[in-house]
């Protein structure tokens, strides 16, 4: 008896923490995300205007605190927050050096599989 109790304790505190553990674990994914941004020697482009690394960084910060709670992961960050303008719906870009500019959707997407490897 002592057993299955302990097992159904176990049990219910694994799952009451379960949910803790993931929105830290996006948390963290997410401030990856900003700051490998903001670190980048990338241009952002938002609504056909060119924002240095940190602008972007900045801006983007800003989106997330008011709308954590459209992003409780990071690939929902990067679809519903990072990806276009909640206002015109344009796309985002991102443009690194000589490279082609690309959605930072895109750009986002590959840092958070590099991120997880």
């Amino acid at each position: 008896m002592i057993k299955h109790t302990f097992n159904l304790v176990t049990l219910t505190v694994l799952f009451l923490l379960g949910p803790v553990a993931w929105a830290d674990d996006a948390a963290e994914e997410i401030d990856f995300l900003l700051s490998a941004i903001g670190t980048s020697d990338c241009v952002f482009i938002r609504n056909g205007s060119r924002h240095n690394a940190k602008e972007a960084e900045e801006h983007l910060r800003m989106k997330y605190r008011r709308g954590k709670r459209y992003a409780p992961t990071a690939e929902m960050f990067i679809e519903r927050l990072a990806s276009q303008s909640s206002m015109s719906k344009k796309l985002y870009y991102i443009e690194c050096g000589n490279e082609e500019k690309v959605p930072s959707g895109d750009w986002l997407s590959q840092r958070l599989q590099e991120y997880r490897h």
